[in-house]
């Protein structure tokens, strides 16, 4: 095992200079939504009906929701509880702050998820009795009752768990790797069934460091993946089940689980040829294994332009070092790195120090200028926290458990309280600039030309953006799905009665949006308007 290195880092001298500086002068404002969701949320989406599951695992004993309407759980073999009465997930309605008991049959630890294109959430694996099935979640309006749904028809080939799915072009989803499962599979399932995949084997170290592999689709010719395991990456092509790139070795260690990085795209644009991805964070090499609590994370963050013909890793750093940080796709191309802890790594009671300070990654800044700290939060979201962009804009935070079953009496005990952060696109003195989307269409086609008509307190000069991002499936520290797409826009032509017609192009395939619906904002100098919903369809 590598030594562990006991050092400090720029953001540790940070740290002292912020403690003199008062929170109000620090972008970003903090709210609390909900005291008791009745869970501590493992896995989090966002639904097309403003609406957020959150979801658990099943294996954890009481939680604080009860199924009520004298629904149970029955599990022999359930160490805990035989018979479960207690809900594992809950459907957060955000219009009402409301909170309805979900049932979820089978063990959904460390799972995995997707949206589909037709906007039911397919949720993959877990433990135990978990391991090989296949839910849905079918989302409905608040007012009624959908809830899981385990298919009998059909399970996963390979039991999975710490796997990660990401939907493709054809609105198909592959599922990658898993603990001891070094193959990917796809929903619907393919005639060749699991295919091996070599490079996971490759990667696993003795602390398997190839779990949550981060998977992003790329928009070029046929939508390869970029897959990023350990410290490698490769272009892997799911039509052929072929590596077609191998990615030159980012440095500074391990970045997945149990290392606890955190990866994301960024927004995909202009000619929509290019893809670059940001990983930033991890936890030294072995601290997993050496159960080093306190060992520092690092702040390392490597660039890759992902669809470049000789592409090379461009790093920087961050202010502090992280582990378990949530990275998200805002609607103005800019990233937040959110949540986590300056030490440790992943794992029941392995990190320590939360870092309460979000960060704002401004990828059009020169190096050294990207990354603005923002206002800092009070509770500690550390491991098995969650972060998803709201179509207002703002950001929910939900769970934080550290422990193997629910423990509130503790120095970072199980959190039940959802909060949600505004970034500074929210604050008031920039309410004039936000836009409010009027007219949109509910379904699109793959490069149809459509309008969108908003209108703003004051004269628009600048060209408003529409772009719109998915609702991805978010856990253990990275949001498997999320994308953001920058539509090709006209300008913004006065429509009278103080509108503004935009003239929008679909994008042309799949790879660059697959199928499925998304939250579209329009974005006026940097703010953006509450997002609609919109379909994509092939």
């Amino acid at each position: 095992m590598a030594e562990l290195v006991r050092y400090n880092t720029p953001g540790i001298v940070l740290i002292f200079l912020l403690f003199s500086i008062t929170r109000a002068d620090l972008p970003g404002t903090w709210e609390l939504i909900v005291e008791d969701a009745g869970i501590a949320s493992m896995h989090t989406a966002v639904t097309r009906f403003n609406t957020v599951v959150l979801l658990d695992r099943t294996n954890i004993g009481p939680s604080r929701k009860a199924l009520g309407g004298h629904r149970c759980r029955k599990d022999p073999n359930d160490a805990v509880l035989k018979r479960d009465c207690y809900a594992h997930s809950v459907l957060f309605d955000l219009g009402t702050n409301q909170i309805r008991p979900l049932m979820i049959q089978t063990d959904t630890w460390c799972s995995s998820g997707q949206f589909l294109s037709d906007g039911s959430l397919l949720q993959t694996g877990g433990d135990r009795d978990g391991f090989k099935k296949i839910r849905k979640f079918e989302p409905c309006d608040p007012n009624e009752t959908c809830d899981w749904v385990e298919l009998q028809d059909t399970e996963l080939i390979t039991g999975r768990w710490y796997a990660t799915n990401q939907i493709l072009p054809d609105g198909s989803v592959i599922i990658v790797g898993g603990r001891g499962t070094n193959t990917v599979e796809y929903y619907p399932p393919r005639e060749n069934g699991a295919v091996p995949f070599q490079f996971l084997a490759d990667v696993e170290d003795k602390q398997m460091d190839n779990l949550y592999p981060y998977v992003h689709l790329l928009p070029d010719d046929g939508g390869n993946l970029f897959i990023f395991a350990n410290s490698r990456a490769v272009k892997y092509d799911h039509r052929t089940n072929a590596v077609v790139k191998e990615y030159p070795p980012l440095i500074g260690g391990p970045r997945n689980y149990p290392s606890g990085g955190s990866s994301a795209m960024l927004a995909i644009q202009g000619d929509f040829s290019t893809a670059e991805i940001l990983i930033c964070g991890g936890a030294q090499s072995g601290a997993f294994t050496a159960r080093a609590v306190d060992a520092p994370a690092h702040g390392t963050c490597g660039r890759i332009v992902a669809t470049a013909a000789d592409p090379a890793w461009v790093t920087e750093e961050m202010p502090f070092g992280r582990i378990m940080g949530d990275m998200v796709n805002l609607p103005t191309g800019e990233i937040l790195i959110i949540n986590g802890a300056q030490a440790g790594s992943q794992g029941f009671e392995m990190g320590s120090d939360p870092c309460l300070y979000p960060l704002l990654y401004r990828p059009d800044q020169p190096i050294g200028l990207r990354f603005m700290t923002l206002t800092p939060g009070t509770v500690p979201r550390m491991y098995h926290s969650t972060a998803n962009l709201l179509p207002d804009g703002r950001i929910l935070l939900a769970g934080s458990n550290p422990h193997y079953f629910y423990k509130f009496n503790a120095e970072f005990p199980t959190e039940l309280r959802i909060e949600a952060f505004s970034p500074e696109y929210l604050s008031p003195d920039r309410a004039n600039l936000r836009p409010e989307i009027r007219e949109i269409p509910q379904i699109v086609r793959y490069g149809e030309v459509f309008d969108v008509f908003v209108t703003v307190p004051l004269p628009v000069v600048e060209t408003i953006q529409i772009n719109w991002g998915s609702a991805p499936f978010a856990t253990h520290s990275f949001s498997q799905g999320q994308r953001l797409v920058k539509l090709t826009v006209g300008p913004s032509i006065p429509d009278g009665e103080g509108r503004y017609r935009i003239q929008c192009t679909a994008p042309l395939n799949g790879a660059v949006s697959p199928p499925g619906y998304y939250m579209a904002f329009a974005v006026n100098q940097g703010v953006p308007s509450v997002a609609r919903w919109i379909r994509i369809v092939l």
